[in-house]
């Protein structure tokens, strides 16, 4: 559905942000754009939905240029949800805000008032529509910026740290909540994240970014298990895998391989107990 070719960036009087990018984005996947802060990943986001123009290359979108396709045309096919829900929420209430997108396509207003109850249904905010923006939580306010993409009906969301200042059961609502829209709803997904323990749990791809360049991109599986490459964007294994790594190293514990997450660690140190209980 996306595709950057050979695309480069630079901010005004400073370096490359983005440096020779070459990715794909299929129908239905879930990205996790994975890098440390100042990697280049808001970048190549707000490039994918052109709101940043290349300094070289090109992004398209089904297969033709973003430059050629309006910004209308464009938000209503890839959607983007910013790292601070205050920067993208602006109307007096919830219903307002959620119905300004779908307006803003030209919609009739009974088919914006159908998508903005079925976007706040989806998201869990039914209930909402009447309240003051500034008097939501963070978490709700979270909810409110994904419904007002959601009412426009997008194939893509791109999502901008959507876990950051969050606690954690407000970490694992949206991000179940993301995967719901990926699987149910067939939208695909490009998350930039930092957090490496979430994303072997969620996403079927890696794109693995340092200073504007790609590094690697492939399954968690393969690029959790490169750990030359993740160590040479700065970044660490998962906790759980780390651990694991440390078991076998030192420990000299024999496991199948590494696993990402506490589910498939769990899965092989039951075999290894039931192994040993039946050496005894």
């Amino acid at each position: 559905m996306i595709e950057a070719r050979n695309l480069s960036f630079s901010y005004k009087d400073g370096p490359l942000a983005l440096d020779d990018i070459n990715l794909k984005i299929e129908d239905g996947q879930f990205i996790a754009l994975l890098g440390v802060n100042g990697c280049g990943k808001t970048t190549l986001l707000k490039h994918l939905n052109g709101l940043l123009k290349p300094g070289k290359g090109e992004v398209l979108l089904d297969g033709r240029r973003l430059s050629s396709l309006s910004q209308e045309e464009v938000f209503q096919q890839v959607g983007m949800v910013f790292q601070d829900p205050n920067d993208q929420l602006f109307a007096i209430n919830v219903e307002q805000d959620v119905a300004f997108g779908a307006f803003n396509l030209g919609l009739e207003a009974a088919e914006v008032s159908r998508r903005t109850a079925e976007a706040l249904q989806m998201v869990g905010a039914t209930g909402l529509e009447l309240r003051p923006i500034h008097t939501l939580s963070y978490g709700q306010k979270r909810r409110v910026a994904i419904a007002g993409v959601l009412a426009m009906r997008p194939g893509v969301i791109l999502l901008d740290e959507p876990t950051g200042g969050l606690d954690p059961c407000g970490i694992s609502a949206i991000m179940r909540l993301l995967r719901s829209l990926n699987k149910q709803g067939n939208i695909s997904m490009v998350m930039a994240t930092h957090d490496v323990d979430l994303v072997p749990l969620f996403c079927d791809r890696i794109i693995v970014m340092s200073r504007g360049r790609i590094l690697g991109q492939d399954t968690p599986r393969e690029l959790f298990t490169n750990i030359e490459l993740i160590r040479a964007a700065n970044l660490r294994l998962p906790r759980i895998t780390h651990l694991a790594e440390i078991l076998m190293k030192e420990d000299g514990i024999r496991l199948e391989k590494l696993p990402l997450t506490i589910g498939q660690a769990r899965k092989q140190l039951k075999e290894l107990m039931r192994d040993g209980c039946r050496q005894k």
